[in-house]
């Protein structure tokens, strides 16, 4: 009879304590971007990542225990600038050859009062690795969620353009995010 007891009090014990299991999400890449802008020469220079994959696993109900990874193939870089493009997959900038990927993970995910969302990540950019913050909005409509986040980062904490003075391309970078994902 203890025994019985015992075990119907760890299962009650393991129930209460067992995260939630949270939903996966697959990204519709036809209808998601992954941007970027900096200031440049007076202007803002706007680029996109062509080729990225996300992993995430979300429950709106218990976001805390979100994980979310995404790696970017730097070399899918496109501003609409061919210089620049060229430039930007030099050891410079992002050193495609060496490190053909930034990476950003996060399990800290935290509903903030006004509905919209934070998550305090890790980037990791040419092999330095530094807390990021993305704050995004999420709609969700049946089975279909779209996020639109942002994020900022000094370039030059990355080793990108480390010889480029501020007043050419700027230190602060815009990462743009606009995700429809379903589950």
């Amino acid at each position: 009879m203890k025994f019985k007891a015992f075990t119907a009090a760890l299962a009650l014990a393991t129930a209460f304590a067992s995260p939630a299991l949270a939903e996966t999400w697959n990204v519709d890449q036809d209808n998601s971007s992954l941007g970027f802008e900096v200031p440049q020469g007076g202007k803002t220079l706007s680029g996109t990542f062509e080729s990225w994959a996300a992993s995430i696993d979300f429950d709106v109900q218990a976001p805390e225990d979100a994980l979310i990874t995404v790696e970017i193939d730097t070399g899918s870089a496109v501003t609409g600038n061919g210089q620049y493009d060229g430039m930007l997959e030099t050891s410079d900038w992002f050193a495609v050859d060496e490190f053909g990927s930034a990476d950003f993970t996060t399990d800290n995910v935290l509903a903030l009062d006004d509905g919209s969302y934070k998550a305090d990540g890790l980037l990791t950019i040419k092999a330095v690795t530094l807390p990021i913050e993305l704050n995004f909005t999420l709609d969700i409509d049946g089975d279909t969620a779209h996020v639109v986040g942002m994020a900022t980062l000094d370039r030059k904490e990355y080793d990108l353009g480390p010889a480029v003075n501020a007043d050419t391309v700027g230190e602060t970078v815009t990462v743009l995010l606009d995700l429809t994902a379903m589950r």
